[in-house]
């Protein structure tokens, strides 16, 4: 049965973009939904892709807002306990009725979602594809507030909009489309929150990423999708933040601090020993030609591109700073042949296929991780049997520390352990061959070669940057040198095998 609830929508806002879907809706084909002549090609690799980034969706509550003609209605409806498909245009609603009218378990909803009223805490998933351009800043946020409010605690949003400017290529009398950046849709979904009972929740961030169909047919990397999840907010552990992609991004790795740090460590470096370090840990893997490496903690993708061009391996870049995968994205655009991916993810909420990569690597990143161990079993999962985990990390010597050590690692909220016991938790949740070495010798070393380098280029970084600035990285510097020296900071490289 289809419900119509769109009476009551009286903004000017919502008239134009009737007036627009009324101009592209006149015989609701998959042409005219995407505004696309090549939709037919687009939607048989865009749809299996769009899935396979979705949670697990087996006996769940879906809302599908923006469903359209029902593209992704019928295989969402495959799996789910229920699909709500929601859609501004009564022709379109028609549409999805004739192809999924048959199946029991969908509801059709003829509704302009700023309006629409749903029950509480109803619905496990929501999927949005192509609908939030068409609302306003304003009305974005109203409708986030009450996607909240629909989520049960721990539910999903996924979401996919184009960035920047169209994709297709249909004409258009008029497009009052709004093209925002990632950036835009970030802030405007992670900063609302709802308070339930005692407890407020927000949405935190699990992935953003380019749609990969569009970037092959299309060379565009404007279509992003976003998996975010509904949890409790605490801004007290997040040092006053709401996320902590958001300390992340307005503290350590603030845009002009990662461009320091690049300058200190080398082009595409934001890591301890930069390029020499890098090349030193490949010699561990023996990477072969096709093979897909996961980049957890990815910075600006030095790395990664160097792994593609040296040895011809797929990579995927994952970082939780947008500010990071931004740049390593902008990098990207200048390395056309490389086999390397970008996206925004929370390695403890992504969902990866089990055996999904060769090689799960991860560079100075895992000491911002506290549950260790649930991280650990997740890279095991994701590892094809015979598959390889090379990390290098920020490790501590035994306690008790210094005071000094003991609020520098408050501070920045890392969660550190000693190479021995970093060691242990990968061998207790399955990983074989393991390797625990302390490599704090190669750290004090590449930190004197980095301090040495930039007091050399001083009055160059100064006139880049400023004086203070010049000061506090070196000062930085100095003082993890005597941190390290003290034996409370160490700097472990660990190598294991996942069982074949």
């Amino acid at each position: 049965m289809a419900l119509d609830m769109t009476t009551g929508s009286s903004s000017s806002s919502r008239s134009l973009m009737r007036q627009f879907w009324h101009e592209h809706s006149q015989v609701s084909s998959l042409e005219e939904m995407m505004l696309d002549s090549s939709a037919q090609e687009l939607t048989q690799e865009d749809v299996p892709e769009i899935l396979a980034l979705l949670p697990c969706v087996e006996g769940q509550d879906i809302l599908e807002l923006g469903a359209g003609i029902g593209r992704f209605t019928g295989p969402l409806a495959d799996l789910a306990h229920q699909v709500t498909a929601v859609d501004f245009m009564e022709s379109f609603v028609t549409h999805n009725q004739k192809e999924n009218g048959h199946r029991p378990n969908v509801v059709f909803l003829q509704a302009d979602v700023t309006i629409l009223q749903l029950p509480s805490q109803s619905f496990d998933l929501m999927f949005s594809n192509w609908l939030f351009m068409y609302l306003s800043d304003a009305e974005l946020s109203s409708v986030a507030q009450k996607m909240l409010s629909w989520l049960r605690p721990g539910g999903h949003l996924f979401f996919r909009e184009s960035c920047f400017h169209q994709s297709g290529d249909s004409p258009r009398a008029f497009n009052p489309t709004l093209y925002r950046s990632p950036k835009e849709y970030n802030r405007l979904l992670t900063s609302i929150q709802k308070i339930f009972g005692d407890k407020a929740y927000g949405f935190e961030i699990v992935m953003s990423r380019s749609v990969q169909t569009y970037i092959k047919r299309k060379r565009n990397r404007n279509q992003v999708c976003w998996l975010l999840q509904k949890v409790p907010r605490n801004s007290t552990s997040m040092r006053g933040y709401d996320t902590f992609q958001q300390f992340l991004d307005n503290e350590q790795y603030a845009l002009r601090s990662i461009q320091r740090y690049e300058w200190v460590f080398g082009p595409g470096f934001v890591s301890t020993g930069g390029i020499g370090t890098t090349k030193e840990l490949m010699s561990m893997l023996a990477l072969k030609p096709e093979q897909k490496v996961l980049d957890v903690g990815c910075g600006l993708g030095g790395s990664d591109f160097y792994m593609a061009k040296e040895f011809g391996v797929e990579v995927l870049g994952l970082d939780l700073s947008h500010n990071m995968v931004e740049l390593a994205l902008e990098r990207a655009q200048q390395e056309t042949k490389s086999l390397v991916q970008f996206e925004v993810g929370d390695a403890t909420r992504r969902v990866f296929p089990e055996g999904s990569f060769d090689v799960v690597y991860s560079r100075d990143t895992i000491l911002h991780v506290a549950d260790k161990r649930a991280l650990f079993q997740r890279f095991l999962l994701w590892l094809k049997p015979g598959g390889q985990l090379l990390i290098s990390d920020y490790c501590c010597g035994p306690r008790p520390w210094s005071e000094v050590f003991t609020k520098y690692v408050k501070q920045r909220g890392y969660s550190l352990l000693m190479p021995q016991e970093y060691g242990q938790v990968l061998q207790e949740v399955g990983f074989s061959s393991v390797q625990s070495l302390d490599r704090t010798e190669r750290m004090l070393s590449a930190l004197i070669q980095e301090l040495q380098a930039l007091e050399k280029s001083q009055e160059s970084f100064i006139q880049e940057f400023s004086k203070e600035e010049f000061e506090a990285i070196a000062s930085g510097w100095r003082e993890k040198l005597e941190r390290c020296v003290d034996g409370d900071q160490r700097w472990g490289v660990f190598h294991a095998v996942k069982p074949l």
